[in-house]
C-alpha cells in the first residue's frame, strides 16, 4: 500500500492538472454575491429575536447602538477589502491573513472561520427547528425536533452541493421575502403612530453610554458573518468588483434595517403595557396588538425562512473554507474534490452539513434544549468572528506595506477596527470585578475554553503536518501569490 506521502502527492498531482479550483467560475451575479453575506447575517432576525435585549440596556439609544455597531464594521470591512480588491478565492479571509501575516496565523484564522460559520449554522438550525415546531404544532403536526434538525440540515446540504447559482437564489428569495414583512410591518407599526418623529429617541432621553456600548456587543454579534461573500471568490463574476461592493454594502444595508426597526419597534412599545427588554418575540406582540394576525403569521413563515437560508449560506460558506483549506494540504485531500458535473465542492459540502446537524442533535439528546443551544452555538461562533476581524485589521496594513501601498487612512482605519472589536471581545470573556462587562457565568463562562481548545487542537494539527509535509506552507502561500499575481493582470495600472 502507498504511504501517507504517497498519498499526499499524488493528491497534490489531482490538484495542479485540475488547475487552480474545479468550482464554476463567473456564474454569479453581484445580486447573488450580496445575497450570501446578507443571508449569514440574517437581518430580519434580529429585530424580531435579539432587539429587545439590546433594548433593556440601551433603552432610547438603541437605534444608535446600531449605527455605531454598523460604523465599526464598515471600519473591518475596510480593512477586508483591502485584500478583495486585489484578489479572490474560495479560501476567503484566511488567504487573506496568509498574505498579511503570514501562514501560521493565516492557517488559524481559517480554522477560526470554518468554527465561526459552521457554529452560526448550528444557531440558526436550532431556531429553525424552534420556528418550525412551533408553527406545526398550530396546525396539529407534532414532529421531533430531531426530524426538523434533520430535514433542514439534508435539504440545505442537497441545495449546496446541487447548484451554487440555485444556493444563491434561494437564499435571496428566503431573506428577502423575510425582510419584506419586517420591513411592512415596521412601516405599519410607524403609521399607527402617526408618523410621529420620536424625540426621545433622537434627543436619547435616559441614555446612559455605558448601556449603549452593552448593547453595542450584541449589534456586532448581528452583524457576524458579513464578510461571507469573500468565500466566493472562484464563482463570482467579476470578484474584484462584485466582492468588496457586497462585503461594505451587505453591512450598510443590514445597519440601515437595524436602525429602522429599532426605532419603529421602540416607537412601537410606549404606550403599551409591555416590556420591551423582557420581550423574546417583539415583533409578534406588536402584530398581534394592532390587529395585524395576518402580518404576524407571514413575519414567523419568513423568519423560518431565514434561519433556513442562514444555515445554508453557512454550510455553504464552511465548505469553501474547508475545500480551499484542503487544496492546500492543511486537512484531508478528499475534502478537496469537487463535483466533476455541479462544480461544486460536494464532500465539504456533505461533511459541514453532517456536523451542523450532529452537535444541536447531541445537545439535544444530553438533555440541552433547542433554545439553550442556539444561544451557546450564537456564543461560541462569535469568538472565531472576533479573532478573524481582529486579524484582518492588523494583516491589512502590514499587507499594504509589504506591496508599497500602505497609508496613513489604512493605517487609522486598521487601529480603530481593532480597538472597535474591544468591545464585543471584552462583552464577551467579561472583566473581574467590573459591572460593565461582568464575567458570564457558567455554563457561559466555559464557552471561552471550548474555542481555545478548539484551536489549541488546530494549531498542533498544523504542525503535525508540517513536520510530516516540509513543502507544504512553501507550497501554500506559493498558491495564493500565484492567484493574487493571476488577478494582478486583470487590474488596470493606477
Amino acid at each position: 500500500m502507498p504511504d501517507d506521502g504517497a498519498r499526499h502527492g499524488a493528491a497534490e498531482a489531482v490538484r495542479a492538472a485540475s488547475g487552480a479550483s474545479g468550482l464554476k467560475r463567473d456564474c454569479l451575479s453581484y445580486v447573488e454575491v450580496l445575497a450570501q453575506s446578507v443571508s449569514v447575517i440574517a437581518p430580519s432576525t434580529v429585530p424580531a429575536a435579539i432587539l429587545g435585549l439590546i433594548f433593556a440596556t440601551a433603552g432610547n439609544g438603541t437605534w444608535l447602538a446600531f449605527l455605531l455597531g454598523m460604523v465599526g464594521l464598515v471600519l473591518v470591512s475596510l480593512n477586508v477589502n483591502e485584500f478583495a480588491r486585489r484578489s479572490a478565492s474560495s479560501g476567503s479571509l484566511y488567504t487573506y491573513i496568509v498574505q498579511g501575516l503570514g501562514p501560521t496565523a493565516g492557517v488559524m484564522s481559517g480554522w477560526a472561520l470554518s468554527f465561526a460559520y459552521m457554529l452560526t449554522g448550528m444557531s440558526t438550525l436550532c431556531g429553525f427547528g424552534i420556528f418550525a415546531e412551533q408553527m406545526l404544532g398550530q396546525i396539529g403536526i407534532h414532529l421531533s425536533i430531531l426530524a426538523i434538525f434533520a430535514a433542514a440540515a439534508i435539504a440545505a446540504a442537497m441545495i449546496a452541493s446541487r447548484d451554487v447559482q440555485l444556493s444563491a437564489k434561494l437564499m435571496l428569495a428566503c431573506e428577502g421575502a423575510a425582510l419584506a414583512a419586517v420591513l411592512v410591518l415596521g412601516m405599519l407599526i410607524w403609521r399607527h403612530q402617526g408618523f410621529v418623529v420620536d424625540t426621545a429617541q433622537w434627543r436619547l432621553t435616559g441614555v446612559k453610554p455605558c448601556g449603549v456600548l452593552v448593547g453595542i456587543v450584541l449589534v456586532v454579534f448581528g452583524f457576524s458573518g458579513f464578510e461571507s461573500s469573500t468565500a466566493l471568490g472562484d464563482e463570482a463574476k467579476n470578484p474584484l468588483s462584485t466582492i468588496p461592493r457586497s462585503v461594505m454594502q451587505s453591512v450598510v444595508i443590514s445597519g440601515l434595517i437595524f436602525i429602522f426597526m429599532a426605532y419603529t419597534v421602540v416607537l412601537g412599545y410606549k404606550g403599551t403595557a409591555a416590556d420591551l427588554g423582557t420581550a423574546e418575540a417583539p415583533l409578534n406582540h406588536l402584530a398581534s396588538a394592532m390587529d395585524f394576525g395576518v402580518l404576524g403569521v407571514l413575519i414567523n413563515i419568513g423568519i423560518l425562512l431565514s434561519f433556513f437560508s442562514c444555515t445554508l449560506a453557512s454550510i455553504s460558506s464552511t465548505a469553501r473554507i474547508i475545500y480551499s483549506m484542503a487544496r492546500h494540504g492543511l486537512i484531508f485531500d478528499r475534502l478537496g474534490a469537487s463535483h466533476q458535473a455541479n462544480k461544486t465542492p460536494y464532500i465539504a459540502v456533505g461533511f459541514a452539513g453532517l456536523i451542523t446537524f450532529l452537535l444541536p442533535a447531541g445537545c439535544y439528546l444530553a438533555g440541552c434544549t433547542a433554545f439553550d443551544a442556539q444561544g451557546y452555538f450564537g456564543t461560541l461562533c462569535s469568538f472565531g468572528f472576533i479573532v478573524v476581524y481582529v486579524l484582518i485589521s492588523i494583516a491589512a496594513p502590514l499587507y499594504l506595506r509589504g506591496i508599497g501601498k500602505l497609508t496613513a487612512r489604512s493605517v487609522i482605519f486598521a487601529v480603530a477596527a481593532v480597538g472597535f472589536m474591544a468591545l464585543p471581545f471584552l462583552g464577551t470573556v467579561g472583566i473581574p470585578g467590573s459591572t460593565l462587562f461582568p464575567p458570564p457565568r457558567y455554563p457561559n463562562n466555559i464557552l471561552p475554553y471550548i474555542f481555545i481548545a478548539y484551536m489549541a487542537v488546530g494549531l498542533a494539527w498544523l504542525w503535525i503536518k508540517r513536520a510530516r509535509h516540509p513543502k507544504m506552507i512553501a507550497k501554500m502561500t506559493r498558491a495564493i501569490d500565484e492567484n493574487e499575481v493571476r488577478f494582478a493582470r486583470r487590474r488596470p495600472v493606477s
